[in-house]
């Protein structure tokens, strides 16, 4: 009787034994015919969505007397200071600006040089800087070092006026709420940042970022909203009926 149990033991492990190697076998084949399936079926490469490029020229183009070109902002209102920001940047409020020109470039120490040449009016004076200044001091980048009164007398010069706060603000930002021209999201791709990650261990010439141009594809205006500013300039054109503080002008000079 004990060798009779023994024997279906036996048995019964050599059958279930059998049973797993049929199954396996069947998973084996079953993956081998997948794969053959796989083999088969046509690859299709992943297709990368390009990123739509912003239409500027919806805005109108004009070049100054000084040569230089400058960008439409059109009239309409916007929303012009923050409920988020500095004390003085309190209340977000509505105001409606008259259409006005704005340089599309900061204005280069070349550009302003001429300025200094024709009018006899002193240079500007970088009184900090670590490092060799020449480094800083090159025609092809961004003027800076001037005053608020020699770059309204620069843009006298150029037949032009420094933009009021209002102006500047909407130029900057659009008729949006948007932290940078641009919008909400600050790398080194839009703009001209401290170190070298952004391509440049100081200055970078004007108009080198385009991921960093502005609702009205001005260049360069982050700058504005940190106070460090070279003479952009507006056009000559009637002041419009907005409310600014008396005292309270943007100037462009770093």
């Amino acid at each position: 009787m004990k060798d009779k149990w023994l024997m279906i033991g036996v048995v019964a492990t050599f059958g279930a034994f059998f049973l797993m190697i049929v199954s396996m076998m069947s998973l084996s084949r079953h993956s081998a015919k997948n794969k053959e399936l796989l083999a088969r079926a046509p690859s299709t490469p992943q297709q990368t969505v390009p990123t739509a490029a912003a239409d500027f020229s919806l805005y109108k183009t004009i070049v100054g007397d000084d040569g230089r070109e400058m960008v439409e902002v059109p009239e309409g209102p916007f929303k012009m200071g923050s409920n988020n920001g500095d004390y003085d940047e309190a209340p977000e409020h509505q105001v409606y600006l008259a259409t006005f020109y704005i340089d599309k470039y900061e204005v280069t120490q070349a550009e302003y040089d001429r300025f200094v040449r024709a009018t006899k009016r002193g240079k500007p004076f970088v009184p900090v800087f670590d490092d060799d200044i020449s480094k800083i001091l090159k025609p092809e980048l961004a003027a800076m070092g001037m005053s608020w009164s020699d770059a309204a007398a620069y843009c006298q010069w150029a037949g032009k006026r420094l933009p009021t706060e209002a102006e500047w603000e909407k130029a900057a930002k659009g008729e949006g709420n948007r932290k940078y021209p641009w919008g909400d999201t600050l790398t080194p791709m839009h703009a001209n940042l401290d170190g070298e990650e952004d391509g440049y261990k100081y200055l970078a010439p004007p108009g080198k970022f385009e991921a960093g141009r502005s609702p009205y594809g001005l260049y360069d205006m982050a700058m504005s909203q940190s106070g460090s500013m070279t003479p952009t300039t507006t056009s000559i054109t009637p002041r419009a009926p907005i409310a600014i503080p008396k005292g309270r002008r943007t100037d462009r000079t770093r």
